[in-house]
This record gives C-alpha cells, sequence and structure tokens, in this order.
C-alpha cells in the first residue's frame, strides 16, 4: 500500500478540514473601491503589490516548483499564459496541453481524475496572483480570527462556465498591516458540481522572493474545531522554485506518443 500513499495523502489534505460555519455571508461588494485602471477592488490591489505587484507576476512566462515528498519528489512546470501544466514523478506524469488532461504511467499508481489535479496546487501555490484571472467576481467577507489576530476576507466567486469548477468559492484573507495573504479558505465543488458551504483552510505564513515577487515556501492545512480554525494537520513544503520570462516549448506539455 505504500505506493499509494503521495496522492491518498494530498487529496485527504485536500477534502479534510473542512467546515461550513467559519465564514460568514459576505457582505455588498464595495463598488466604491474599486480601481478603475485595475478594475479590481483596492483590497486586492493592495495585496498584489504587498506580493511584488501584478505587473510583474503579468511579465513571467514559466513557473516551476517542487513537492517533497518521503516517497519521492514531485515536479510542477506551468506555462503561466496559457496555463499549461506537466507534473513528473517517478511513478506517473500527469500534464495539459490545453486540449486534455491526460496521464501517463506503467500502472494503476495515480487513481484520481487528472483533470483535477493538472494544476491544483499550481492554483494553490500561486496564490494571490491567479485570484486576479478573468472571469472573478469580488466581495467583501467577514474577518477570520485567529489566536487573537483578526484577518479581513476578501471572498472570490466566478462567473458561469470559466473554468472546469466555476462553483468553486475562495476566501482570502490578509495582514491588514503588511497588507500580504494570511490565510486562504476555499470550497471543492469540481466532482458534486453544486455549490457547498464547507470551507477548508490553508494558512500562509512563510515567504520568500522569486525574481522580485513574494511566493510561499510552504502551505499549511489547519483542522476545524468547534467553529473554529483549531491546529495544523499537515504541511506540504515547495523547494527549488523558480520564475522565469523564458517560454517553455509546448510540446514539453504534450502527452508522449506510445
Amino acid at each position: 500500500m505504500k505506493t499509494l500513499i503521495v496522492p491518498f495523502l494530498l487529496f485527504l489534505t485536500i477534502f479534510a478540514c473542512k467546515n461550513e460555519n467559519v465564514p460568514n455571508d459576505e457582505n455588498q461588494l464595495q463598488v466604491e473601491n474599486i480601481d478603475e485602471a485595475r478594475e479590481y477592488p483596492n483590497s486586492i490591489n493592495k495585496v498584489l503589490e504587498a506580493h511584488g505587484g501584478l505587473e510583474t507576476w503579468n511579465k513571467m512566462k514559466t513557473l516551476k516548483f517542487t513537492i517533497a515528498h518521503e516517497e519521492g519528489s514531485e515536479i510542477t512546470t506551468t506555462d503561466l499564459r496559457n496555463r499549461y501544466s506537466l507534473i513528473e514523478t517517478e511513478k506517473f506524469t500527469i500534464g495539459f496541453d490545453g486540449n486534455e488532461a491526460w496521464i501517463d504511467q506503467d500502472s494503476t499508481y495515480f487513481k484520481n481524475d487528472p483533470n483535477f489535479y493538472h494544476n491544483l496546487m499550481f492554483y494553490f501555490y500561486a496564490m494571490p496572483f491567479v485570484l486576479a484571472d478573468e472571469g472573478i467576481e469580488y466581495s467583501e467577507a467577514d474577518s477570520l480570527k485567529f489566536e487573537g489576530k483578526s484577518y479581513p476576507g476578501i471572498k472570490i466567486s466566478y462567473k458561469d462556465g470559466v473554468g472546469s469548477s466555476s462553483k468553486d468559492e475562495y476566501i482570502l484573507y490578509y495582514d491588514q498591516n503588511s497588507h500580504k495573504m494570511a490565510w486562504l479558505g476555499y470550497t471543492v465543488t469540481y466532482f458534486s458540481k453544486e455549490k457547498s458551504t464547507e470551507y477548508s483552510y490553508i494558512k500562509y505564513d512563510e515567504w520568500h522572493t522569486i525574481n522580485s515577487l513574494l511566493l510561499p515556501k510552504n502551505l499549511k492545512w489547519f483542522n476545524v474545531e468547534n467553529d473554529s480554525i483549531a491546529n495544523m494537520r499537515n504541511e506540504m513544503k515547495f523547494e527549488n522554485v523558480s520564475l522565469s520570462e523564458q517560454e517553455s516549448p509546448n510540446d514539453m506539455f504534450g502527452k508522449p506518443q506510445d
């Protein structure tokens, strides 16, 4: 059973720690706080600027990182313009070439849906910049309180038909002094195709600067108990991170020919 540990634990991490009572209903969208130049709420603009700025992010074309597991490393390469992706491990390779998500393996090691997984960790890692994608709607959410500190929240939802899970919702919580991202609340609707009120929580509190942009060193998933965020249950570390203005060749994201 050891060969199933990496994907099984990862999916436990993604779907655990849910609670439907921590975030309250969002307040009305503060239209007066929209930055006309970028058409984002000022609160989002401040978070993006605290992490190096959307203009700098948009210059980048390739993101690459490694997730270290006990059973081996998982190397992810993403074309930031087209969102093509390639995940390489010793046991399997997953890719997305813009048309289809595919998997290449010698056995049935990876049993989950490559359509769901091919950009999953990229999306969590590339926060907060991916929350400036097209098709997003913003509204104010109630603050998150943890260990005596309050973090303002911005709710992110998607217009119908955006992406493969347009019913997903996120809440970005940020430090009100530094404006750095501090927490992410998220729902998963890919499999049910129905809106959910159950949120999982990731803490973002350790950062490093890569090519002038502030990106997370790790992600920390937390349990929820009695309607409050409790103890950390899992941590995922990212290594060998690189951001480049150089494009990756498109053919690297295609499925290998038999």
